[in-house]
């Protein structure tokens, strides 16, 4: 099948540059074809974040976008910001880049199910379920489009009754919108070089519940940030509440995966969190419907690779466009997306090439944005008190312009032996307020195809065993939030087991590995979580 673009991936970035395109066209008089393929079994069904947006970018795209009816329903309205102890509660002043006034609280899963229909309506063709597996290039080296996975194969690759292959989908330019650590982009960045000249992308773990509550204890608008505990002061982290319409709570626990102790579990800290007498009355009497996890960019500026490449570019988090200290990063994905969409529509009609993206991204306020806010997250390097301090002096006195930038190295490097730390001791799950992971992957809808390829690689069966068990004690077991790794058997016997079909797509496995050994790939389009409106 033959598109002038091919998007890949159906979330704000990749719907953004769709609806870009489609109104450049209609603008134009000109045809432009263009095919979007998310493999979530529906738009939205894989789209997970807090969600606080900043409407900037929508204002630019859909000026008229509440007569149109975007799910945008909750005005923010009351900003909090907590540091936590074990038993108490200390309020502190609200930085300023988390004031949230003029800004919306909403599910970002809704919010891309509403754009997709607006890029259908200018004639953008969508296709969920869609997984694509492997890029397609040319005798000449560029991008020419991406093929989608076969279907129906058995867990040893060989066709079933019900196989299907996948198509190739040829494109004069092809747009990555994968998300974070999408598994093409990895290819692409490899392949070109498009990482040599930015630090290595840093990443946290965003793992989140949506809760109907009390109404007595909902208040809409709310928006409650914490640091602290229960992280000890060595490890980047903190937690949201965001107050929704409808008696909702979105409540989220994000651990950078920069940490140093094996032994911690970014699901357990979620868990124990919500204990903390300032936070477990929220929950109490109240029911948790959904559940979810992401991994999220945190490298900012720095880690921003080269955008383009022959046939194509990348758009959104699959580049990096995370602004940490203001918790945000859909507003700056669409607005790349936006600019790469009238790159590409002009090099179509032969008025310029696709590097004019990377050079309008950096005259843009996205880009300004992200280089003012360079230095707050690696500050944290020095810990929660040092990264503080340095975090008040960078805003309030220096004012992002300080004349030095901060760097920081890969994630998976960072983990200590296992003989260096002491082992987390959480508590069990009381069923009301904490849960396990098996019931919480219930709560995500999570389906795969449990006879297909596993999706989850080695790259060497060993060293799950002779490396990570023997001097990590089997991290994987702690940083998935799914309970996709377990190493069964005993004595000389043991083995590392892989339960795909738990798989949220978070992307942790393959960030967080020690030896970088684990390798995600799609599975079948259409598996993995399946969010209502996360």
């Amino acid at each position: 099948m033959h598109y002038d673009v091919v998007i890949v991936g159906g979330g704000p970035a990749g719907l953004a540059a769709a609806v870009r395109l489609g109104q450049l066209a209609a603008e134009h008089g000109r045809q432009v074809s263009v095919c979007v393929i998310e493999k979530g079994s529906e738009i939205g069904a894989h789209i997970l974040s807090g969600a606080v947006l900043d409407p900037k970018s929508l204002d630019e795209l859909i000026p008229d976008w509440k007569d149109r009816g975007a799910p945008l329903h909750t005005p923010a309205r009351d900003d909090r910001f907590m540091f936590l102890t074990e038993r108490r509660a200390f309020s502190l002043p609200v930085p300023a880049g988390m004031r949230n006034r003029g800004n919306y609280i909403i599910s970002l899963g809704s919010l891309c199910r509403w754009l997709a229909a607006e890029a259908e309506a200018l004639g953008v063709e969508i296709y969920p379920g869609f997984a694509a597996s492997r890029v397609l290039y040319g005798e000449d080296g560029a991008v020419r489009g991406v093929a989608t996975g076969d279907q129906g194969l058995d867990r040893d690759a060989k066709p079933t009754a019900n196989h299907q292959p996948g198509m190739d989908l040829l494109a004069s330019v092809t747009l990555f919108a994968e998300g974070c650590r999408g598994s093409l982009s990895q290819t692409i960045m490899e392949r070109y070089g498009l990482n040599r000249e930015s630090d290595p992308q840093t990443y946290g773990l965003g793992v989140k519940e949506l809760w109907e509550v009390d109404p007595a204890r909902h208040s809409p608008g709310r928006v409650v940030h914490t640091i602290g505990w229960p992280l000890d002061s060595r490890t980047y982290g903190g937690s949201f509440l965001y107050h929704l319409e409808d008696n909702q709570v979105a409540v989220g626990f994000i651990v950078g995966l920069d940490y140093e102790n094996p032994y911690l579990s970014p699901f357990e800290e979620m868990q124990r969190f919500k204990t903390h007498p300032a936070i477990r009355p929220t929950f109490e009497g109240g029911r948790r419907v959904a559940y979810g996890a992401r991994a999220l960019n945190e490298g900012g500026f720095q880690s921003v690779p080269a955008l383009t490449f022959p046939g194509g570019a990348l758009i959104g988090a699959s580049a990096g466009f995370m602004n940490v200290p203001r918790i945000k990063g859909t507003h700056t994905a669409m607005k790349s997306a936006m600019i790469a969409a009238e790159a590409a529509f002009a090099a179509l009609g032969g008025e310029g090439g696709l590097s004019a993206y990377g050079d309008c991204l950096r005259r843009s306020w996205v880009w300004e944005e992200l280089k003012l806010a360079r230095n707050i997250r690696p500050s944290f390097r020095w810990g929660l008190w040092g990264g503080l301090a340095y975090s008040a002096l960078d805003t309030y006195v220096l004012r992002g312009r300080a004349p030095w930038t901060f760097h920081q190295g890969a994630d998976h490097e960072t983990l200590k032996d296992a003989a260096q730390c002491r082992p987390m001791d959480y508590p069990k799950p009381d069923n009301e307020i904490t849960f396990d992971k098996l019931s919480s992957v219930y709560l995500s809808a999570t389906n795969h195809e449990e006879n297909q390829p596993c999706h989850l690689t080695l790259k060497d069966a060993g060293v799950p065993v002779a490396v990570n068990l023997a001097r990590y004690d089997g991290p994987e077991e702690r940083y998935c939030p799914a309970g996709v790794y377990e190493f069964v058997g005993e004595g000389d016997g043991r083995r590392l087991q892989i339960n795909a079909q738990n798989c949220v797509h978070c992307k942790t496995c393959d960030i967080k590995d020690p030896t970088q050994n684990i390798r995600w790939v799609v599975p079948e389009g259409g598996g993995g979580p399946n969010y209502p409106n996360m």
